[in-house]
């Protein structure tokens, strides 16, 4: 019995010590999984959210690189995921308390304080650390697939060009031969029935000289020739200081269709005097710094760039090259994320130009009348190149003027104006000619 006891009594001690020894390891390497235990999936979205506009994995932005910092943290200056978990949630209260990387890292950046995250959960850490912690994927080559396999729908699809071509060419040359075998055999008939095939000569005059001697078709063709003449001499009149469809090359490339167009980015944004000056106005560069900052380089589209950006150059190489333009013309120093102080010029070329007679204010159209911008200036969010999309004459004007009604919901400036009006034309609602939008002095001055 004693010898049952004493074996019961060793196994309870060893199930005891291996659960004990269990506990022990998990604690251990709890910091060590902590970096690589959540999900890398997970953690890339979660850093587009909240991280990508100061961080990036490789290089340093407004604030250091991220690539592996959990683990260059732990072997460069001890610190476990516990002082990240901390860090993130609180940042400001981590350098408030004294701790000296992190007054170290305040200090390095312009002590730009780091943005505090509490709602984020200990486990949404782990999966952005995971996310760090990974290895970059190698993209595969979009272009030369997506190239392969327009050609390979091309060959495919449908009954080919070459192949109705074909088949009309030997329906015609059929035809022919059918006509020289019908000829054939009515010259043998012929020949059969003794009839002689005699060809008719008649002597006729020459076109020009029949021509020549009829007044008539003279006089109307100098009345045709004068008249057409008229009518292109005045197209070309009419044409001249007119650049419809004038589309400059700027010196530092820029992609209305990527900026309003992909990213959505309203007119009025960059634009933003057009709301209350006479002109829409240039945007200075540290508008497009404000974004830019951050921007370092064009990633493209998820489905790649389309057959006609590949053929014009606007690959994503290209688009990063002029934000390296855009950084040398501001005196932005990428590598450690401050001004330089030299800057130089850019010396945009101007696509719309009024006539300095022609008085136009765009925060009257914009703000008072609430007339959109690609009214004048077109689809700007579908253009690479922004061109000249109206004619910008004084006809064009003045039919906008006698079609587009006046807003006046909520201004009380135009409300008894407008009851007046409306009562003198018989209508609800006014056009800006019936408002004095065709007189003369309200343009020209």
């Amino acid at each position: 019995m004693k010898k049952v006891h004493y074996r019961n009594q060793f196994s309870r001690v060893f199930s005891v010590s291996a659960v004990f020894f269990l506990l022990f390891s998990l604690s251990l390497f709890a910091q060590e999984e902590g970096a690589t235990g959540g999900d890398a999936v997970k953690g890339k979205q979660l850093f587009n959210q909240n991280c990508a506009a100061c961080h990036a994995l490789d290089r340093k932005m407004t604030g250091p690189a991220l690539a592996k910092v959990a683990s260059r943290l732990a072997e460069d200056e001890g610190l476990d995921t516990e002082w990240l978990y901390a860090w993130v949630k609180n940042s400001p209260g981590v350098i408030a308390s004294g701790d000296a990387y992190a007054n170290k890292v305040y200090a390095e950046y312009n002590q730009a304080a780091m943005t505090a995250f509490p709602t984020l959960s200990n486990e949404d850490i782990d999966h952005i650390l995971a996310y760090t912690a990974a290895e970059p994927a190698t993209p595969p080559p979009a272009a030369a697939g997506a190239a392969g396999e327009v050609v390979s729908q091309g060959g495919t699809g449908g009954i080919s060009n070459e192949v109705i071509l074909g088949a009309l060419a030997l329906v015609f040359g059929l035809l022919v031969v059918m006509l020289l075998l019908v000829n054939k055999t009515l010259q043998r008939i012929a020949a059969a029935n003794g009839v002689e095939l005699v060809e008719e000569k008649e002597k006729r005059l020459p076109l020009w000289k029949a021509f020549v001697e009829n007044q008539f078709l003279i006089l109307v063709t100098v009345i045709l020739l004068l008249l057409s003449g008229a009518y292109f001499a005045y197209g070309y009149v009419m044409q001249v200081g007119v650049d419809q469809g004038y589309a400059p090359i700027q010196p530092i490339h820029f992609s209305h269709k990527i900026h309003a167009g992909d990213n959505k980015i309203e007119c009025k944004y960059c634009h933003s005097s057009a709301r209350v000056s006479k002109t829409s106005g240039i945007p200075s560069l540290n508008v497009c710094m404000n974004c830019h900052k951050s921007i370092y380089e064009y990633k493209g589209n998820p489905e790649g760039p389309s057959k006609d950006d590949l053929a014009n150059g606007y690959t994503n190489e290209f688009y990063t090259k002029q934000i390296k333009e855009l950084y040398k013309a501001v005196g932005w120093d990428e590598e450690n994320q401050k001004y330089t102080g030299e800057s130089k010029p850019v010396k945009w070329v101007r696509v719309h130009n009024l006539p300095d007679f022609a008085y136009f204010n765009h925060s009257q159209h914009v703000t008072v009348a609430g007339v959109e911008c690609q009214t004048c200036h077109g689809p700007v969010e579908e253009m690479e190149i922004v061109e000249q999309f109206s004619p910008l004459t004084m006809g064009w004007c003045i039919n906008c003027h006698r079609e587009t009604n006046v807003k006046v919901e909520g201004n009380e400036y135009y409300a008894k104006i407008h009851e007046e009006l409306s009562k003198k034309y018989g209508v609800e609602k006014l056009t800006a000619a019936q408002m004095g939008g065709l007189e003369c002095g309200k343009c020209h001055y």
